[in-house]
């Protein structure tokens, strides 16, 4: 199947009108992410990656920090995971969590990783928890209302059996779509031309944060307590999964390129979000 990047736009359009105690995607979700991501970078972005992990790829760090965050050295991270907007809420007017969010995290990695100060090590590590963080905010629902924990307090039903609405989002849905390894997924997925992967791109990472929080309405609307979740419901969301593995991986890679190589051309506007203060 081929994705046209458009048409999957215009689908989650159609479509519209955290909590700290779960994470973004599933494994494999942010496995897909990290693979679409390594298959974008440039040879001086890959050869600066490749330098600071030690020659282990995305993928290998790719969860990393959903462990990393439990333990006692990296618990200040807790929160970097998700970026909730309640539903009285809007965007511009969201309250930042007072130890950071998946926004002001995003921004302190590629801070680090642009100053010439910071020695491997804290590159390296700022590396390996920005790819895990792009990847948390295309999962809707870590954009989703601090009120219920990012749909884990939404009790409902997948196939008869209880779940709560978040865990279907990090895990059900994508396994029920498609039964994939996520080198299929991104085999699948990423065949878009190379206008296709610009309008992905396009924008800042608020811009990309804002489409996760307008899809996470409809993932609520979509979604009622005690909802049994079944067939129908798999294939009328599965091209927004699609579209949000799609477009983490894409993303990550035009970060990581923005950061790595003085050569690529089209980093301008995200370095830019990257200096700003929110």
């Amino acid at each position: 199947m081929k994705l046209n990047v458009a048409a999957h736009v215009a689908a989650v359009m159609f479509f519209a009108g955290f909590g700290a105690d779960a994470w973004g995607w599933s494994q494999k979700g942010h496995d897909v992410t990290c693979d679409i991501a390594e298959k974008h970078l440039t040879a001086a972005t890959a050869a600066a990656v490749d330098s600071l992990l030690d020659g282990m790829s995305l993928v290998y760090w790719a969860n990393w920090l959903d462990n990393a965050s439990h333990t006692p050295e990296y618990a200040y991270s807790k929160t970097w995971h998700y970026n909730n907007v309640d539903a009285n809420e809007t965007f511009e007017t969201r309250k930042v969590a007072p130890d950071g969010d998946a926004l002001t995290a995003i921004r302190y990695c590629m801070g680090v990783i642009r100053d010439g100060s910071k020695g491997k090590d804290e590159k390296a590590l700022a590396l390996k928890m920005l790819i895990h963080i792009v990847g948390d905010i295309h999962q809707p629902l870590h954009m989703g209302h601090a009120t219920d924990l990012g749909g884990n307090r939404i009790r409902v039903k997948w196939f008869g059996q209880e779940k709560n609405l978040h865990s279907v989002w990090d895990y059900s849905l994508p396994e029920g779509a498609h039964k994939w390894s996520y080198t299929e997924w991104r085999e699948q997925i990423d065949r878009g031309s190379d206008m296709d992967r610009r309008l992905a791109v396009s924008g800042n990472v608020d811009d990309w944060a804002k489409q996760s929080v307008e899809i996470a309405r409809d993932v609520y609307a979509f979604f009622p307590e005690g909802k049994n979740v079944s067939y129908n419901d798999v294939a009328y969301w599965a091209p927004v999964i699609e579209m949000q593995f799609l477009r983490g991986g894409l993303r990550l890679a035009h970060l990581l390129n923005a950061l790595f190589d003085r050569g690529y051309e089209d980093g301008a506007v995200v370095l830019e979000w990257a200096g700003r203060e929110r």
